[in-house]
């Protein structure tokens, strides 16, 4: 059988190289057991794309997730995803003879810096190529970035093996060597420092941690004055302007309208919490100052907005579950359940919204001076609540329920908002009995799991 044709051979490759990582996978793992001549080339050609790749993830890799924007959004130096391929493909055909010492379990460094020193003179030399467009002020900057970026990648490549221990407690030899690193790549640049704090930050997921790293490049970095003069005043800025940005969306948080948001409202308060707490840890802020002043505003804002969002829980409980006023003896009366109310509509979702905000919050409550009334509410809520169960399961078993099917499933509401706020017991409680009242003798043959 006769093999693949030129023109199958490029439209091929052209196909592979842009296919994800996973894809390339599939599609070798699909082409594998085929017999013939051009299933054979495929073959090779899967092998060669997969084994270049391989390739590019070792040389490019202290750039890499530079290539792509951050995950929580905090302003970072990036580069359009398609130009990495562009750079690679031109940097490694300079030196094809060496590709080969990037295979095996010990691919050579030495290549490495060499094939990124490489790219850095073509993204000067051949902007085009690498970055196709005008002269757009925005790609003439990243052009030039992406060259400062190559030049000082084999020695973010020295650092990043120790960027764990600097994140943690380093003593002080790590430190020196930090240090050491920084001094370095200021002598190959004057903004080298700089630079490759920006090639280590964008190995962070956490934004905030690059704070531990700032913080231990020098004996007075730890102060305002000193840092804020600083070419690393921009990793601080950025921070507190990802914390007024969340500050914001917070606010504009609808328990009722925007349920579906309130896994992003809950991850905006622990970020922005974290944010906080490490700013209070790794530096002496003056409260007179810019960043003083926005730090404090930021934290009276969310904490004002997250105790107005715990009092709307407690009062989303009871209007999702009302208590009517219902005659006993004579005139006495006493509140009961409401057995007619609904368990659907906004209501019910803003109840089930702002009680998983109340279950989740614990650690930014403590940030935002918010705990105590936080853990008070959960204790009110779970006796409220296990008591609302009781006097249902009460109404239950005396047969003083017009829609006993009803009554079950607001039990089950009942569980199911206790399991919110974290009082697990209590709604393991709840469904134990109401498993006792939905058995073969009654509760209309509802099961335990669904109360």
């Amino acid at each position: 059988m006769s093999g693949l044709t030129v023109a199958h051979k490029v439209a091929l490759a052209a196909m592979l190289e842009r296919c994800p990582d996973a894809m390339l996978k599939t599609v070798a793992s699909a082409v594998a057991p085929l017999s013939g001549g051009r299933a054979a080339e495929l073959r090779m050609m899967l092998a060669d794309e997969q084994r270049d790749r391989v390739r590019r993830q070792f040389v490019m890799a202290p750039l890499i997730p530079m290539f792509r924007a951050r995950v929580d959004g905090v302003e970072a130096l990036t580069f359009p995803s398609p130009v990495l391929a562009r750079l690679w493909k031109a940097a490694s055909n300079r030196e094809p003879e060496l590709l080969s010492r990037l295979d095996g379990d010990q691919p050579s460094v030495v290549v490495a810096d060499r094939i990124c020193l490489a790219g850095a003179a073509i993204v000067r030399d051949k902007p085009d190529l690498i970055w196709p467009g005008g002269n757009e002020p925005a790609r003439v900057a990243g052009l030039e970035d992406l060259a400062a970026c190559l030049d000082l990648a084999h020695m973010a490549r020295r650092g990043l093996p120790s960027l764990e221990v600097w994140l943690k407690r380093p003593d002080g030899d790590q430190i020196a060597e930090l240090r050491l690193l920084l001094k370095d790549c200021a002598g190959i640049r004057l903004d080298g420092a700089q630079r490759v704090l920006e090639i280590l930050f964008s190995h962070l997921e956490d934004a905030v941690l690059i704070l531990r790293i700032v913080t231990q490049t020098s004996c007075a970095v730890d102060q305002e004055g000193f840092l804020s003069a600083s070419e690393l005043a921009g990793f601080v800025d950025r921070l507190i302007a990802g914390v007024d940005e969340r500050a914001v969306r917070i606010a504009a948080f609808k328990p009722a309208a925007d349920i579906a948001r309130v896994k992003d409202v809950i991850a905006d308060l622990t970020w922005c919490a974290n944010v906080l707490g490490e700013l209070d840890v790794t530096l002496t802020l003056n409260p007179q100052s810019v960043w003083g002043k926005s730090v404090r505003d930021g934290r009276v804002a969310i904490a004002g907005r997250l105790s107005a969002l715990l009092r709307a829980a407690d009062k989303a409980v009871d209007q999702a579950l009302p208590m009517e006023r219902v005659q006993t003896a004579g005139r006495m009366t006493r509140k009961a359940p409401q057995l007619d109310a609904p368990i659907g509509g906004d209501t019910i979702l803003a109840a089930r919204s702002l009680l998983r905000l109340v279950g989740s919050v614990r650690g930014p409550a403590s940030t935002f001076g918010c705990e105590a009334d936080r853990k008070t509410l959960v204790e009110t809520l779970t006796a409220r609540l296990s008591d609302y169960a009781d006097q249902v399961l009460r109404m239950v078993n005396d047969g003083e329920t017009p829609d006993e099917a009803h009554a079950m499933k607001l039990i089950a509401f009942t569980a199911q908002c206790l399991d919110l706020v974290a009082a697990t017991e209590a709604a393991r409680t709840v469904r134990r009995r109401a498993a006792v009242a939905a058995g073969p003798s009654g509760g209309g043959g509802v099961s335990s799991r669904a109360a």
